[in-house]
């Protein structure tokens, strides 16, 4: 069962800077599409490796990407890392250190717009950014993703004008 509030409530909780990405930015836009994983971008350095490896913790999280699933908690970090695919007891977390056709952290959150969940702020990918990287990925469910999220911007700027 995916518990997406949970995770993003204990990343935000821990300080963790970071921005929303991939399909639950799109459902927070709006769309109608099912995600079953969180998608964040963050920067990957030690202290927030170490972070999350504190912050995730008693929800046994595992490299969900190797053939052992290895447990996150007990992995050495083995030099600079770019993306963390996580497997925890409460769903799926990619932790990325760069979106595929708009870069790094400090360019999505300069973009990001803000959006209350739940009482809180999160930062969330720009739908015009997040509507490029779904179009660079190529993949057929992230190009009609990205079709629905250019009906939404199109009602956005209707309702705007």
């Amino acid at each position: 069962m995916q518990d997406f509030r949970s995770l993003l409530h204990r990343l935000a909780d821990s300080g963790l800077e970071f921005v929303i990405v991939g399909g639950y930015a799109a459902v927070t836009y709006g769309s109608s599409l099912v995600t079953r994983d969180l998608d964040i971008c963050a920067v990957l350095s030690d202290g927030n490796i170490e972070r999350l490896r504190q912050v995730l913790a008693d929800w046994h999280p595992t490299h969900r990407m190797t053939p052992e699933k290895l447990s996150f908690l007990d992995v050495p970090k083995s030099g600079p890392l770019q993306n963390l695919y996580l497997l925890t007891d409460v769903g799926i977390i990619d932790i990325l250190s760069t979106v595929l056709g708009i870069g790094d952290f400090a360019r999505l959150r300069q973009a990001a717009e803000d959006f209350d969940i739940e009482g809180r702020v999160y930062h969330v990918i720009s739908l015009e950014d997040l509507i490029v990287a779904k179009e660079a990925m190529g993949r057929e469910k992230d190009l009609l993703a990205a079709k629905e999220l250019r009906a939404i911007a199109a009602k956005r700027k209707e309702r705007d004008a």
